[in-house]
């Protein structure tokens, strides 16, 4: 049994709390389309000022989760620089984009379209990048609805819908695009001999580069080979969704969060890495994917200086990585049958990603749903209307529609996820009751509730 809170959004409310501030010495304009649903471009911020990108030691101490608003040269706002403009959004999102491939997965290579080929024939997509003397080919299964379209478009991790049911996608003439991950780097035994690492190696490996920055750049150049054939493939590449279950809703999430002509990403019960909270999964007394023991293959080896008590030097955490997403659109789903999946993290976390979004005024563009009672990436009756909701709205253009949708159990309700975000707009990172350390607050059995250290399932 679920508390299903389906709450109007949120439009405008904190938009003009700080105005216009920006991060001292930038020097691009504002964003002049912040709240688009989708753009045509991969990184609108890829010109932006790289921002500081300090080492462990050098980077400040904060329990709770990071302000997403503050600037990276001031992660606590000492100078008064906040900025919850729209405008601003841009920028904000350029640096935590930095962050999480500076710190947790490696860099995501930027590609010239010279470097990238496509052909369709006999219901494949085939995608051709080619860097100095080597190249890369993906080779991805097309299948069209009836009629002359142009039809939106799902890209399925290794099916064509991945984990959701297809009926949800064919009832809205919704076309489908297999990404195969294997063609860019071998799932979980990663080679420098694999294609991506042939690409960018040695300077990228598989030391410094996890298989998420790899498999999500290879989505990328499937979009690439999308927006190539238009005069062959009648698709609608103003509404391309991405999906997966599992380690493939980790990668769903990455891919969908560093390319934003992604109008819809759906991330089912993702665990560890992906929607929830590394500092909030470390504080859990049950055995679950925290930062030190996810796989150090999908992730780059320079995140794990940041396990066990260090992860309160992480400069971000994952309510930012779903952000990445804003002001485009997404959902994401738990399991509480699996308790490797860090549910209580994964609710704590997209309660921050949804005050996020609320606070860009765009509250009915997430949804959350945390429910239990099915088999692992078996997608159960009750999120039949979430996923309608954003199929219909972000595939099919229906954008009067508005909800915006959380669903978590009942008992959860004992978790006091706004702890963690309490201290937002502040200069003193800590949580209500002065603790700045989560990890040394779980064991204060005064404050556990605050972190929900006792859930067991």
């Amino acid at each position: 049994m679920t508390n299903n809170h389906i709450k109007a959004a949120i439009l405008g409310g904190a938009l003009a709390m700080l105005g216009g501030a920006i991060q001292a010495g930038a020097t691009s304009p504002s964003d002049p389309e912040p709240l688009a649903y989708v753009y045509h471009v991969e990184n609108r911020g890829a010109t932006l000022p790289p921002p500081p990108l300090p080492t462990m030691g050098n980077l400040p101490l904060i329990g709770p989760l990071p302000d997403p608003f503050t600037w990276a040269n001031d992660p606590l706002d000492m100078g008064g620089t906040r900025s919850t403009s729209a405008t601003d959004w841009s920028r904000h999102r350029s640096q935590i984009l930095a962050q999480i491939q500076n710190y947790e997965i490696g860099t995501k290579p930027a590609v010239d379209p010279s470097q990238v080929t496509a052909s369709y024939a006999t219901n494949t997509l085939t995608v051709i990048t080619t860097v100095g003397t080597n190249s890369l080919t993906l080779t991805c299964a097309v299948s069209l609805p009836t009629g002359s379209g142009p039809f939106p478009v799902v890209i399925g991790i290794q099916r064509p819908d991945g984990s959701l049911p297809s009926i949800a996608f064919d009832s809205r003439n919704i076309a489908s695009v297999t990404f195969l991950h294997n063609q860019v780097t071998t799932y979980n035994r990663p080679k420098n001999t694999d294609p991506f690492f042939q690409l960018y190696g040695p300077a990228q490996n598989t030391r410094n580069t996890g298989q998420y920055a790899a498999w999500a750049w290879g989505i990328s150049r499937v979009i690439d080979g999308l927006y190539q054939m238009t005069n062959s493939l009648p698709l609608d590449l103003d509404h391309i969704a991405v999906t997966g279950c599992s380690y493939a809703g980790k990668m769903a999430l990455f891919a969908g969060a560093m390319d934003e002509r992604v109008a819809l990403t759906v991330a089912q019960e993702s665990g560890g890495g992906g929607d929830t909270s590394w500092r909030y999964s470390h504080t859990e007394t049950n055995k679950v994917e925290t930062l030190e023991h996810t796989s150090n293959v999908w992730f780059a080896k320079q995140m794990f200086q940041f396990g066990n008590s260090y992860v309160s030097f992480l400069p971000e955490d994952h309510d930012e990585l779903m952000a990445l997403c804003a002001p485009r659109a997404l959902y994401v789903t738990g399991n509480t049958n699996y308790t490797w999946l860090s549910n209580p993290s994964a609710f704590v976390c997209d309660e921050a990603a949804e005050k996020i979004y609320q606070t860009l005024g765009i509250g009915d563009r997430f949804g959350f749903n945390v429910d239990g009672g099915h088999q692992h990436c078996m997608f159960p009756h009750d999120q039949t209307n979430d996923l309608a909701y954003f199929l219909d709205k972000f595939m099919l253009g229906k954008t009067s529609l508005s909800s915006t949708i959380t669903t978590y159990p009942p008992n959860y309700s004992n978790i006091d996820y706004a702890g963690w975000t309490a201290w937002w707009g502040t200069t003193n990172a800590a949580f209500p009751g002065g603790a700045t350390n989560a990890i040394s607050q779980a064991i204060d059995a005064e404050t556990a509730p605050i972190l929900g250290a006792i859930w067991k399932y």
